[in-house]
């Protein structure tokens, strides 16, 4: 198992931080990323709604799944799964 999570159904007003404090309660998070749309002139806007979350080991992830997959955080539901790898990408033109 990938020790990185995908955390969907975020509130827009959920911080870095508090995403990181939430699934600390199941073991040491490595990094906590939430996606964010990008503005025209390069600088970051609003939560697209989602983001990742990378526990120290593969069991703190599997106990981070089962704490918060479905479960609420700043009154929103969570979806949270393994993350898959990126995909390859056509470049934009």
């Amino acid at each position: 198992m990938n020790k990185k999570l995908y955390v969907g159904g975020l509130s827009w007003d959920t911080t870095e931080d508090a995403l990181k404090d939430a699934f600390s309660q199941a073991g040491t998070v490595e990094s906590a990323n939430i996606i964010k749309e990008r503005m025209p002139d390069g600088s970051e806007g609003r939560s697209r709604g989602f983001g990742f979350v990378e526990m120290a080991t593969e069991e703190e992830s599997q106990k981070a799944m089962e704490m918060w997959n479905g479960k609420e955080l700043d009154g929103r539901t969570l979806t949270v799964n393994e993350a898959r790898p990126m995909e390859e990408r056509a470049p934009r033109g």
